[in-house]
């Protein structure tokens, strides 16, 4: 689940296209008790080599795994193509219910030491799509039940889209990844940006491993408990400058995840040139996130996608007036 709602959620829940193509070669709460939530959860183990370390996760970035590099660039190729679903996507009137889901769904035990699984319950019934988190918190690490809720798309035939969490490299972090990717590794601020370019090639990789496609990649952009972000602004910027610059490098459209507070506190006036926003409320009501889609709630200019709250256990989200004409735009269906 998106990082501003995850928090939110556990204290709630502890106190209250890529898949053909692959074959061809060969990813806070609702209104109901978590009992009504779609048949099969998340219950098999990692899919991937779990790391507490975030410079040292299986594989080179944006390759995880010994298949990975071919079918992450398998996922490329269908995002250069437009990122289109398989089938075609009606356009519905009015708002649409979704939620999303991560680490927090996986089974208790799995996942890095600090990001434990929590066994949380998967979105309503009545959702309509869901929005796979790749990250096990931090950069470099997959979500550790990926492949299972990919499973669950399927199963439940609900639309999907993906985010991951950004965060600050550790030093051993900078040292791998600093001198990698397309930025001047001279100074301090281009390292930064090659390591945010490098997370990001690491969660294409990790979409292409589970043959998973979404039109676009939303940067999950806050604090992350255990994985501080810095105190200079203009340096936590530069790994967000260098993340999105990875998904566009590689075809994807990008958008942001935050709260404007949140987004401030680590990147400033950061401007990504108002990209789609989805816009989190925390525990609130379905009433205030769709109030989120207004313009007081604006994170860095550009248009609202999604409101999301949290209620009982769950992320819920809310598509924002006019979204619902087009889903394919910002959702895949499997076929």
């Amino acid at each position: 689940m998106a990082g501003v709602m995850g928090d939110a959620v556990r204290r709630a829940g502890l106190g209250c296209a890529v898949l053909a193509l692959a074959t061809a070669v060969l990813s806070a709460c609702g209104g109901s008790s978590p009992s009504a939530a779609p048949p099969r959860p998340p219950s098999s183990a990692p899919t991937v080599t779990d790391s507490a370390d975030e410079g040292a996760a299986a594989g080179d970035a944006g390759d995880p795994g010994a298949d990975a590099s071919d079918l992450a660039k398998l996922a490329e190729e269908a995002a250069r193509q437009g990122g289109k679903p398989t089938s075609d996507i009606a356009p519905r009137d009015g708002e649409v219910l979704g939620g999303d889901v991560s680490w927090p769904q996986c089974p208790p035990g799995t996942g890095i030491p600090e990001k434990q699984g929590l066994g949380m319950p998967m979105p309503l019934p009545e959702a309509e799509y869901v929005v796979l988190g790749l990250t096990n918190g931090p950069g470099f690490t997959p979500n550790p039940c990926l492949a299972d809720q990919v499973a669950w798309v399927k199963d439940n035939d609900v639309l999907v889209a993906v985010y991951a969490v950004s965060s600050y490299p550790s030093p051993a972090t900078l040292e791998e990844y600093g001198a990698d990717g397309p930025f001047d590794a001279s100074d301090r601020l281009g390292r930064l940006r090659n390591v945010g370019y490098q997370q990001a090639r690491y969660n294409i990789g990790t979409m292409g491993q589970v043959g998973l496609l979404s039109p676009i990649v939303w940067i999950d952009i806050e604090p992350v408990p255990k994985f501080d972000w810095s105190s200079d602004l203009q340096a936590n910027a530069a790994v967000i400058e260098g993340v999105a610059r990875g998904y566009t490098d590689a075809g994807f459209a990008i958008g942001v995840y935050s709260t404007p507070a949140l987004y401030r506190r680590v990147v400033g006036d950061l401007s990504l040139g108002g990209v789609p926003e989805w816009r989190a409320a925390g525990q609130t009501s379905r009433a205030e996130a769709l109030n989120r889609c207004g313009p007081d709630w604006s994170i860095q200019g550009g248009p609202a996608v999604m409101g999301q709250w949290v209620e009982q256990q769950r992320d819920q989200n809310l598509t924002c007036p006019g979204i619902a004409a087009d889903l394919g735009r910002w959702f895949h269906r499997f076929t």
